[in-house]
């Protein structure tokens, strides 16, 4: 068995018995944010990494998605009919949100997206008959899948661990197709895409449509999660927060956006509990990150790695070939 496959059966047992060794339930509570904020991280990863569009609005989107299905549950639509619908409601934003900011790329699709982000995050703070302003949308239970019950956080934790899963193997799928390709050429000669007749634009709407599916996904995680759902979700910040996750960790692979997910929500909900200053904490790591390992924690981790390899090799070499002392 090679070391990737021992890698990844570990991996999925440790996420398997997260409930078994983790301490408390707080934990087990922390370990599902993980989760749905790695799926959103792998959602902003297909823009930021693989189409080289930087989105600075991703948080809306998000926010949508979590907004309708809170408000339509709380109309007395049934949590099946509110996830989907919300799913959809999430798509058609996401769909307008692309029409508008791919008229732009590089700085222009920045300024663009932070542009409709805090329109969308003011319409949640303003928009009081349909949003609650800062009062938010409680939202009463959670979903029973085929009488599972996830009012517990052991229950939700598996269910958010088999979305997170089947996400991973999507994006995964997505990354070694022909469309991936096409993407990622868009991304680096845009020019010679064009014309060799591929259409590029559309290829970036479609990205950005499966981006937001993805946000949507766990827009709909985050609000059963918390129960709640405020403008604060919508904030510049937890966009932000988001792009940090993806660039920490590093673009366009498949575990980066999972490791920056890690950093961020671990620092962010158990580092500032023995910690007042885990903000400049987290800043330091970035900035180190940034310096050290511009590429992110997971390409750089493995570059040093090959590097060493090399060193131990070479060193091997060197000793074996090495002539016998004479006596």
């Amino acid at each position: 068995m090679s070391g990737r496959a021992v890698a990844l059966a570990t991996a999925l047992v440790a996420l398997a018995t997260v409930p078994f060794w983790m301490p408390g339930i707080y934990y087990v509570n922390v370990s599902s944010q993980v989760l749905f904020y790695a799926i959103f991280a792998l959602g902003l990863n297909i823009l930021v990494g693989y189409a080289g569009l930087v989105s600075l609005g991703h948080a809306g989107l998000f926010g949508v998605t979590a907004y309708a299905v809170a408000y339509l549950h709380q109309s007395g639509w049934g949590h099946t009919e509110a996830i989907v619908a919300g799913l959809l409601i999430g798509m058609v934003a996401t769909a307008a949100f692309a029409a508008l900011a791919l008229r732009a790329t590089g700085i222009g699709f920045i300024m663009i997206t932070l542009a409709l982000g805090q329109i969308l995050w003011g319409l949640a703070y303003r928009w009081i008959s349909l949003t609650n302003g800062d009062n938010g949308i409680n939202v009463r239970t959670r979903p029973a899948p085929f009488g599972y019950d996830l009012s517990e956080p052991t229950a939700f934790y598996y269910a958010t661990l088999v979305i997170f899963l089947v996400c991973v193997v999507a994006v995964a799928i997505f990354a070694h197709s022909p469309f991936g390709a096409a993407l990622r050429g868009t991304r680096d000669q845009p020019r010679r895409m064009n014309a060799l007749g591929y259409h590029v634009w559309a290829i970036r709407f479609w990205s950005c449509l499966l981006s937001g599916l993805l946000t949507a996904i766990a827009g709909t995680l985050f609000v059963y999660y918390t129960q709640f759902i405020s403008p604060q979700t919508t904030a510049l910040t937890a966009s932000a927060e988001v792009l940090l996750m993806v660039i920490a960790g590093g673009p366009a692979t498949l575990l980066g956006p999972i490791v920056g997910a890690i950093l961020v929500v671990v620092v962010k909900n158990v580092v500032s509990g023995f910690l007042e200053r885990w903000n400049l904490l987290l800043g330091a790591i970035f900035v180190a990150i940034v310096i050290l390992m511009p590429e992110g924690l997971v390409p750089g981790t493995a570059r040093l790695w090959r590097a060493a390899a090399r060193t131990l090799r070479r060193d091997a070499t060197a000793n074996g070939e090495s002539p016998e002392p004479k006596p």
